[in-house]
């Protein structure tokens, strides 16, 4: 019999939390309705797989490129979710972003206090 796979508890901060809020309204005022909650739908899908599958994310290049990888990203383009695994059973999603936007320095501000 295979064991259960090991779940991890996913955390969004203040920030990340915020970051959706303010996602669904923009999409709400200047698309439609449908699409923010299309939107939010699939980020959350993707967000509750990380309770499962932490390791799959990507490393972000931006921080790549500063030594720092300790940061995942998973993708539903154009959206990023930044995310660190802590304490071997902890999912903290750090960033909720539309990756068009200037990247180094919303990765400065709300991940390395700049």
């Amino acid at each position: 019999m295979r064991a259960a796979p090991k779940r991890y508890e996913v955390v969004l901060t203040e920030g990340a939390a915020q970051d959706l809020e303010a996602l669904y309204d923009y999409i709400a005022q200047f698309d439609r309705i449908q699409n923010a909650n299309h939107v939010l739908d699939r980020l959350m899908a993707i967000v509750e797989d990380l309770s499962e599958f932490p390791e799959r994310g990507s490393h972000p290049r931006d921080l790549l490129a500063l030594g720092i990888r300790a940061y995942r990203q998973v993708l539903f383009k154009p959206y990023r979710a930044i995310y660190r695994v802590v304490n071997d059973n902890q999912v903290v999603i750090h960033l909720i972003v539309d990756g068009r936007r200037n990247m180094q320095s919303m990765l400065a501000r709300r991940l390395l206090g700049a």
